[in-house]
């Protein structure tokens, strides 16, 4: 006996459906729990089983057609061992309405949602196989893009997002960039990055992806320490020594770091416990033919401002003949990245992990500045610096206070006098 499967009422409104997968074709056996096709709605997907034991002889459908109620999808042949049912005819629309439907369970075709079985597919278009293997590996479907028509969940879609788990488990996921072909547009030239510069640039995007920023701006009248520092700058000449804006930067900072150690600090790896570090190591971002490049400056709160200039005299050279070692490129506890020599009136630095914040120094200026006590506008040489901070350590308070404290010390050049 040939069993005609007949595409029933899809209810809610859905007159038609797309037929996303044929799973058998003729000569296929099947049982009654078999599914045998996959369409698509606009509202679900949904799976139809064989309901009966035999082999397919026909199928009327392709993947991609578009179905309607009562069309003709699947003929299977009944095998001994199913119950022989009758089969109900396919009526019209004039017909339904003329004849009263019976009450007893017909052997109309029963549409499962593939999304039904767990909680965790709902609105998911996708197939037997690939349901089945989710719900076995504890995925959910809802969080996965699907590639195929009407973004159905395929199994390459499945195997990515297991793929990417992994990768995710193992280490950091290289950002994927689109395969564009510039040369269309005009006369173009490939520069391979140095090594520097790529692998800058992968802890820099790790950096990003995975610590919460926030930057604080602000500035400081440096009026005094300019004077000072060109005190110091030809006493420094007569050794042999250049003195920067630098390394003032850098004692202020070890001053201030005593004093707020969370900002000289590192998460445990549990990130339960915040690792306080006695020691003041500053990495000092350094530009070079290859890339930056941030050597470490250590125990800075011992040195004196012509120890701290010889010595970034010293690493500033080697770093750019590609001379340091790589335990000098270890070990820092804060980064500061000066780019007032070059210029910009603010940027925002990114995090050096495992360190919890970075200071960006910029382009000081003479500006005019109202003087509460003359109540006059006077000449101020003013720094525009900022600090960027992990956010998971330290709140917005505590870095403008940070930034605040700052200011005062660099205004205060009992500091920096040896």
């Amino acid at each position: 006996m040939i069993k005609k499967i007949h595409l029933p009422d899809l209810g809610e409104g859905i007159e038609s459906a797309e037929v996303s997968e044929v799973v058998v074709g003729p000569g296929d056996t099947v049982t009654a729990e078999d599914t045998i096709l996959v369409l698509e709605s606009d509202k679900a997907s949904m799976e139809i089983p064989a309901e009966v034991n035999g082999t397919v002889t026909d199928v009327s459908v392709s993947s991609g057609d578009e179905v309607k109620t009562g069309q003709l999808l699947i003929k299977i042949e009944i095998s001994d061992s199913t119950e022989t049912v009758k089969e109900e005819p396919v009526l019209s629309e004039e017909e339904k309405q003329i004849v009263k439907p019976p009450e007893e369970k017909t052997q109309d075709v029963t549409l499962y949602p593939i999304t039904k079985d767990t909680a965790s597919t709902d609105n998911v278009f996708a197939s037997p196989g690939v349901r089945r293997l989710a719900r076995e590996l504890g995925i959910n479907l809802q969080i996965i893009k699907g590639t195929g028509p009407k973004k159905r969940i395929t199994k390459d879609d499945l195997n990515g997002y297991i793929k990417l788990q992994m990768a995710i488990s193992a280490g950091p996921i290289p950002a994927t960039q689109p395969v564009i072909d510039f040369s269309q547009w005009g006369d173009v030239e490939a520069k391979k990055l140095t090594k520097i510069k790529q692998t800058a640039g992968d802890r820099l995007q790790q950096a990003w992806q995975l610590i919460p920023h926030v930057t604080q701006f602000d500035a400081a009248d440096i009026t005094d320490l300019d004077a000072l520092r060109k005190e110091m700058k030809k006493t420094g000449a007569e050794k042999g020594i250049k003195v920067t804006f630098l390394p003032f930067m850098m004692k202020a900072l070890s001053i201030i770091l005593k004093e707020m150690p969370e900002f000289n600090s590192s998460l445990s790896h549990t990130k339960q416990n915040l690792i306080l570090k006695n020691y003041y190591h500053l990495g000092v971002a350094v530009d070079t033919p290859s890339g930056l490049t941030v050597p470490v400056v250590r125990d800075v709160d011992k040195k004196s401002v012509f120890e701290l200039s010889a010595e970034l005299m010293d690493m500033s050279a080697r770093a750019r003949n590609k001379k340091l070692k790589p335990d000098e490129l270890k070990g820092g506890t804060f980064t500061i990245s000066s780019l007032g020599g070059i210029g910009g009136t603010g940027f925002s630095p990114i995090v050096n992990p495992p360190e919890v914040a970075i200071m960006g120094i910029s382009r000081s200026a003479w500006k005019q500045v109202y003087d509460k006590e003359s109540s006059e506008f006077l000449a101020k040489f003013i720094m525009p610096f900022s600090l960027s901070y992990d956010h998971r350590v330290i709140d917005g308070a505590a870095a403008a206070a940070f930034t605040s404290r700052f200011a005062d010390i660099l205004s205060d050049l009992d500091h920096f006098k040896d």
